[in-house]
């Protein structure tokens, strides 16, 4: 047997044992089995700043967990189901994550079918310096994200488009973030030449700016083709009696969103909502994460605990470590 055929057999066998994987999704993984765990690391770098971004929200993403079942599956189930304002957010942060992560291995050369951006080996720009170096393959991040994440989206609705849009955003915010670092060559350090290269800049930033796009987000509503009785395309949703603009598409770089959110205030598993009893509030904050905006008004508990510590030490010749106990009184908020 040839060992195409066996590399061949062995991505087939890979890629069956993984759940959750939607058709298209299984074709891309044989093709390219390498770039599977990249892209679940992908997944699990936008759930982690999904929760970073709102660790202080009544929803802080704890619905969403990081076994393959879970990214691979449906990282946001109930919150697609229903086209939340939240899932907005997820969706953008999953698929800039695995362009990101996928960028990240083709640089490692983890990844055989990708490497540094050839298209900017040599040349110069109209500044006057040269491109060098490797720069990051920020095309074939974003063809891996699309081909991957959006390969799920198949049922042709509203909550599709949805998600295709936010996806496109993610992909699009990464792209236009991406770095330029250059290094000047020149007798006694004089810039008489620069060579520059593209990278990736730091995930949180890309998540800064999901972040301001969540809170920016717009409500749609689906165009339905009367022949069809499909959906067209997105519209913006009328904020009021006669307002204009009816048939207008959100911009390409807006999160867009069907419902909103719920107030997460009570445990409901099928909104995606584990409510907020029991989590940690903060008594003097004005903000969302003080104990009346996180508790939604029920109040809080205060737990009085003591924290002990060893303090002022000093080295004593020779040879031994005299030190103090120091103790502090902590109190601790808990929503009721």
């Amino acid at each position: 047997m040839a060992l195409s055929s066996v590399v061949a057999l062995g991505a087939n066998v890979i890629c069956s044992k993984i759940p959750g994987l939607a058709p298209q999704q299984r074709l891309q993984c044989q093709r390219t089995p390498e770039a599977i765990i990249a892209i679940w690391q992908g997944a699990k770098l936008g759930l982690s700043e999904c929760r970073w971004q709102f660790k202080m929200h009544r929803w802080n993403c704890t619905m969403i967990t990081t076994n393959t079942d879970s990214v691979f599956k449906s990282q946001l189930r109930q919150q697609q189901q229903i086209g939340q304002q939240k899932a907005a957010f997820m969706y953008a942060a999953t698929s800039s994550g695995v362009m990101y992560a996928v960028i990240q291995a083709c640089s490692k050369g983890n990844i055989s079918n990708c490497g540094c951006d050839k298209s900017k080996e040599s040349g110069f720009t109209r500044e006057g310096w040269k491109w060098g170096g490797c720069s990051a393959d920020i095309k074939y991040g974003m063809q891996m994200s699309r081909r991957f994440v959006d390969s799920r989206e198949i049922e042709g609705d509203e909550k599709s488009l949805m998600n295709l849009h936010n996806n496109r955003v993610g992909r699009k915010t990464l792209r236009v973030n991406a770095d330029v670092d250059c290094k000047c060559h020149g007798i006694s350090g004089s810039c008489t030449m620069k060579t520059c290269w593209v990278t990736l800049p730091p995930f949180r930033r890309v998540g800064d700016v999901l972040k301001k796009k969540y809170d920016r987000a717009k409500q749609v509503e689906p165009l339905t083709d009367r022949r069809t009785q499909r959906p067209v395309f997105l519209k913006l949703k009328p904020s009021g009696h006669g307002s204009r603009g009816i048939h207008k598409k959100p911009r390409k770089g807006h999160l867009v969103y069907l419902q909103r959110s719920p107030n997460y205030c009570e445990k409901d598993l099928a909104m995606g909502s584990l409510g907020t009893k029991g989590r940690s509030c903060n008594k003097t904050s004005p903000g969302i994460d003080s104990c009346d905006v996180l508790c939604c008004g029920r109040g809080h508990e205060t737990l009085l605990s003591d924290k002990v510590w060893r303090c002022h030490c000093k080295f004593h010749w020779c040879c031994y470590v005299e030190c103090k106990t120091c103790s502090e009184k902590r109190e601790e908020y808990t929503c009721n």
